[in-house]
């Protein structure tokens, strides 16, 4: 089902950039897994590696509107969707405060 998804977004990604000229397009799909790369000549860019469990890891990337080069690396396996970005908002250091709890209640297991 992934796959399905991954090909209609690639498509997608595609024809939101009518202007651009397709550079390279591999489409592999085998029993073991899937390899998919796609780069555009506006320097859209997206490559994926899958394996036969449904991990994959991958990257995509463009130049936004402003300028800025967005690149995004992601894993998604039992973990769920991770991905990495310096552009992605992180949150904030957890307060001390919670840091202190957390290691109590570790030292303190529940007894049932």
């Amino acid at each position: 089902m992934f796959k399905i998804l991954l090909v209609c977004a690639l498509a997608a990604l595609v024809a939101a950039n009518e202007n651009a000229e397709v550079k390279e397009l591999i489409n592999d799909v085998n029993p073991d897994g899937f390899k998919t790369v796609l780069s555009l000549s506006d320097g859209t860019a997206s490559q994926a590696v899958g394996d036969v469990h449904g991990n994959i890891d991958g990257v995509y990337e463009w130049v936004s509107p402003e300028g800025v080069h967005v690149r995004v690396a992601y894993k998604a396996d039992e973990n769920g969707y991770q991905p990495t970005s310096d552009l992605l908002p992180v949150g904030p250091p957890i307060p001390e405060a919670i840091l202190k709890s957390l290691a109590w209640i570790q030292a303190h297991p529940s007894k049932e």
